[in-house]
């Protein structure tokens, strides 16, 4: 099962506002008309019931969004880019990595979609910077760079029933038994090395069993295959824990499974479980089951005796499961998130860095515009002047000390203050 990969996402580069005019016959002094970048184009996973695991990502790891068109005359808007759309299955975690790794979103439910990497806005046109003191903007704005993720997508199994134990107690038999999953079956230990989901039916239930892997000592740490199967775990909602009725060690082997489990996330034994001894067929396995029920009977609030070869209790196992689950349903207010607060953006203010002798406008709405203006072109510069005072960015100069002869520095563009 492939269940965890590693991509790199990019969105797509804002395209650039267009600095135009209207050139027309029988308008000598036509106005600016340059039209508007188109946005980038941004990446979208979307969940789909259809994916069991993340094998798709196997054999490419980058994903790039396409960047929006530069928009041109006549108010002609740019084209948008196109966005990538990525598909996993449900139970995917998408985590950012970088620095401190960080949980983006859990998707668990299918058609679910969330936006990894938001395409970059285009640019505005001149015609967009036009006003009454200024009739013909020399510059517009450049559109928004890219966004570049690098990602981590974990693949967390969701079932009903986790059936958990120690290796070769019968976990891959009972699934196999009582729904369509065939996992391998082999009598000695370790032979499941896979997680295998089955779909149960039962009277007028269905439920989902997830068989594990057999854990043992150290799984939390990693030994084995302990990491790659107590994640699954976490998003099952009853524990059907299995034991062998044969072994006379059964209660020890039952608290090295729990110890496990705690250490690894102590949550893990807050989940209602079940306790399951198998093998009844076999003597001497009923003595070693009816000790069991007088030694965990407390522990636990159930006990059963089945026998996976013969089928006995088999329907009364399946009859506590579904019982079990209606029961842990969750409450209709507890089922999904509290929708986050919407708050308005705030309003963009410059911020000034002193660098030497330099003042550095860190504002990127300053410095997409400035991007776009002809450094040369005196009356260009003098209007870009004009619309970061506009802005705000000149009064924060001033607040931040400069005085005539300074010189401050918007993207590319170098600005001498007092200078004529």
């Amino acid at each position: 099962m492939i269940d965890r990969s590693k991509i790199k996402v990019i969105s797509g580069k804002g395209g650039s506002g267009a600095i135009s005019g209207r050139r027309e016959k029988y308008v000598p002094r036509g106005g600016p008309d340059g039209g508007d970048g188109g946005d980038g184009g941004s990446v979208i996973i979307n969940c789909d019931e259809n994916l069991s695991t993340l094998h798709h990502f196997r054999f490419k790891n980058i994903y790039e969004a396409v960047n929006g068109e530069s928009g041109s005359g006549r108010k002609k808007h740019g084209k948008n880019g196109k966005n990538i759309d990525l598909s996993v299955p449900i139970g995917t975690e998408i985590w950012g990595l970088g620095g401190k790794d960080n949980l983006m979103v859990d998707l668990q439910e299918h058609g679910e979609s969330v936006i990894v990497a938001k395409g970059g806005e285009g640019g505005r046109g001149n015609v967009n910077f036009a006003s009454s003191t200024n009739q013909y903007p020399l510059f517009a704005e450049d559109g928004e760079p890219s966004v570049e993720l690098d990602l981590r997508l974990e693949l967390k199994l969701l079932a009903d029933i986790g059936i958990i134990g120690v290796p070769n107690v019968g976990k891959s038999s009972l699934l196999s038994s009582i729904s369509s999953a065939r996992p391998k079956i082999a009598d000695y230990p370790f032979s499941t090395v896979d997680s295998v989901l089955g779909v149960v039916l039962h009277k007028d239930n269905s439920f989902v069993m997830l068989d594990m892997p057999g854990l043992i000592e150290g799984a939390h740490t990693g030994i084995g295959l302990g990491h790659e199967f107590l994640r699954h775990v976490e998003r099952t909602r009853i524990l059907l824990h299995m034991l062998d009725g044969t072994n006379n060690g059964l209660v020890d082997s039952y608290f090295s499974v729990r110890k496990e489990l705690e250490k690894f996330d102590k949550n893990l034994l807050n989940k209602t479980e079940i306790i399951v001894v198998n093998k009844m067929d076999i003597p001497g396995a009923r003595d070693n089951g009816q000790k069991t029920i007088r030694q965990l009977g407390d522990h636990s609030t159930s006990v059963m005796l089945v026998s996976v070869a013969t089928r006995e209790g088999l329907d009364k196992l399946l009859d506590t499961v579904s019982l079990k689950l209606n029961e842990s349903t969750p409450k209709e207010n507890d089922k999904k998130h509290a929708l986050p607060v919407i708050k308005p953006m705030e309003a963009e203010k410059p911020e000034i860095q002193i660098q030497g002798n330099k003042y550095i406008v860190n504002m990127p709405t300053a410095i997409r515009i400035a991007a776009t203006v002809n450094s040369s072109d005196w009356n260009a510069m003098v209007q870009l002047y004009d619309q970061l005072r506009k802005m705000g960015v000149i009064l924060a100069l001033e607040r931040s000390g400069i005085g005539n002869g300074d010189v401050f520095k918007v993207g590319n563009i170098e600005y001498r203050m007092g200078a004529d």
